[in-house]
């Protein structure tokens, strides 16, 4: 079994709290706008890291994660995105990667709207931890924690860290 910790859209900040609830995490994945690469810097000094980079983000976080991150985590083919839309309404060419490539769990962002649902249609669990950082319009911080054993994704904790 691996715990992981999933934020994004930090935006050069990091909640000190993120490091409280992730403590018991194997690894942190981040759904882009990272913002500064200090963000990057902290979150790898603590865990494990795998990310994308936002449209927010330059050169120091794009030379340092990808725009789409294919892997697998156990028996679970995991694809992320950080502008990935969501079952019904996905961002262009996003829709026709999860057809050719099957993942299991699609991770995006940007939307600062947390939201988790399962896509009937292409056999795929959809996650977005809302937003972590301070600059957007959501109103609450977000993270989630959930954890992968074997082919199942499991025991997914929405965390509130408070308002922006």
């Amino acid at each position: 079994m691996t715990k992981i910790g999933l934020l994004s859209d930090t935006h050069s900040y990091l909640p000190e709290a993120v490091f409280e609830h992730f403590a018991d995490v194997d690894e942190i994945w981040h759904g882009g706008d990272v913002g500064d690469s200090s963000v990057i810097d902290r979150l790898e000094a603590f865990k494990p890291l795998r990310g994308v980079y936002g449209n927010i983000d330059g050169t120091a976080i794009r030379s340092r994660f990808p725009l789409d991150n294919l892997f697998y985590l156990e028996d679970v083919k995991v694809l992320m995105r950080h502008i990935g839309g969501y079952p019904g309404r996905y961002a262009p060419g996003v829709r026709e990667i999860i057809k050719k490539e099957k993942p299991g769990l699609f991770i995006s962002g940007h939307s600062h709207i947390l939201k988790i649902m399962y896509d009937e249609k292409l056999h795929c669990l959809h996650m977005n931890p809302g937003a972590c950082g301070k600059q957007g319009w959501h109103q609450v911080q977000t993270l989630i924690k959930f954890h992968i054993n074997g082919t199942d994704i499991a025991g997914c904790q929405v965390i509130e860290l408070g308002k922006r």
